[in-house]
């Protein structure tokens, strides 16, 4: 029985593959722009780049790196108008091929190319029972409102913990159509769960909302902390069914962290038998909703969980968007500690002697800069200063968060431009 049925699994991934395959147009495009692709992985820069970033999170670094992430601008730098693709999911793969390509030519970062493609495991969860509920924005990409779903502690018990399975057959069809389509020019991988990252917060406002949430910090606490324990324990269930399903796949390499940086580093090589353990991976977590409150409610309904979170993996990073300068106590003595987000909030000269080298400054600075007036001066000056500041120490340098260039993509290429001079200047003795 079970060999038929494994019979059948086989016929519907070719049939599922069958009906996926791209046309000869669409697919001509996407293997060209996979050849340059790999051109540009294989070249000496490429090499050069991961070495260093295998440095800089081994804390060993030779510079400042620098990485650009455009986020919200991409959909101005590469707009689908310059899709060529005639078939949606060739679009998207398209798309992603060109991101890669559009970074390389125009970014003077050390953002690395690989010449892979990863194919999802396809991973379902049945979530927590309740899902949040938003007030929709009034204007295009404005702000939405929370409506809570939680209105009291007797909420909680219609909530339950996520159950994980994988969709195998979904998986292998996806594999079929990438290795027909890249197999001799990519090296397609098939990866599962390679980016944990735990949002306590993030994921208790959505149900219960942020400014209630504030409130019974002070006048509910235990129902605040009886939420957190729940959902505490429930991503601890999760990630034992991952270990169980065996869904953990290596980030020791270009592997997005936390909210900004790389995995590249050589100490967190998977065994032999191919088991990937959490001892030999990159977590990380955040609560930057907890940005207003004191770092004793931030470490008391916030990082005391969290680090029970991030305790079973090897290295591990914090924060987001929030500024941090004032709970680097905290945020120091957790688990695995290796990489701390400091936001265009955080006040370096106030966090910097506290990381000093004994951690990465992932230091994000102001997108702002991209709207408005291009002031270059501002912004030499700006970059210059936290440079200066950290100077000795493990920097990195990370363009994130930039919702618009007002339709001015020239000003990432004269950004990092910049940015990439300064570092220049400051790797002679660097450490």
């Amino acid at each position: 029985q079970r060999a038929v049925t494994r019979l059948r699994e086989l016929v519907m991934i070719r049939l599922i593959g069958a009906q996926s395959m791209f046309n000869d147009h669409d697919r001509s495009v996407l293997r060209a722009l996979a050849d340059r692709v790999r051109q540009v992985a294989d070249s000496p820069e490429m090499a050069e780049r991961r070495a260093l970033w295998r440095g800089h999170n081994a804390l060993a670094p030779q510079r400042p790196m620098i990485l650009v992430f455009p986020e919200g601008s991409w959909g101005e730098l590469l707009p689908g108008s310059q899709l060529v693709c005639q078939d949606d999911k060739a679009r998207g793969w398209e798309w992603n091929l060109r991101s890669r390509l559009y970074g390389y030519d125009h970014f003077r970062s050390d953002n690395v190319v690989e010449a892979d493609w990863t194919v999802q495991r396809a991973i379902r969860s049945t979530g927590w029972g309740l899902s949040p509920r938003h007030h929709a924005a009034t204007a295009e990409r404005g702000a939405w409102a929370f409506d809570p779903v939680v209105k009291s502690p007797d909420d909680l018990e219609r909530m339950h913990f996520p159950e994980i399975s994988v969709d195998d057959a979904a998986t292998e069809a996806e594999e079929t159509l990438a290795r027909e389509t890249f197999g001799d020019l990519l090296d397609v991988r098939t990866v599962g769960v390679a980016h944990l990252s735990y949002h306590l917060m993030n994921e208790w406002t959505g149900l219960r909302g942020l400014d209630q949430v504030y409130m019974d910090m002070v006048m509910e606490p235990d129902f605040l902390h009886q939420a957190m324990r729940f959902l505490t324990d429930g991503h601890k269930h999760v990630l034992a069914q991952y270990i169980q399903l065996g869904l953990l796949s290596a980030n020791n390499d270009n592997t997005y962290q936390a909210t900004g940086g790389n995995g590249y580093i050589d100490s967190l090589t998977p065994g032999a038998e191919g088991v990937v353990r959490t001892g030999e991976m990159w977590a990380s977590a955040e609560s930057q909703e907890l940005d207003p409150v004191s770092p004793e409610m931030h470490a008391e309904f916030a990082m005391a969980y969290e680090s029970e979170l991030l305790e079973p993996f090897a290295l591990t990073g914090y924060g987001c968007c929030d500024g941090l300068h004032h709970k680097l106590r905290d945020v120091c003595a957790m688990p695995g500690m290796r990489r701390i987000s400091m936001s265009p909030f955080c006040k370096v000269d106030l966090a910097a002697p506290q990381v000093e080298d004994r951690f990465i400054f992932s230091w994000k600075p102001q997108p702002s800069h991209l709207v408005g007036r291009f002031d270059e001066d501002l912004i030499r000056n700006y970059l210059k200063h936290t440079i200066e500041v950290c100077r000795g120490g493990v920097l990195e340098i990370i363009l994130k968060d930039t919702h618009t260039c007002e339709h001015r993509p020239e000003r990432f290429d004269r950004w990092t431009e910049i940015c990439r001079e300064l570092v220049d200047e400051a790797a002679d003795g660097w450490r």
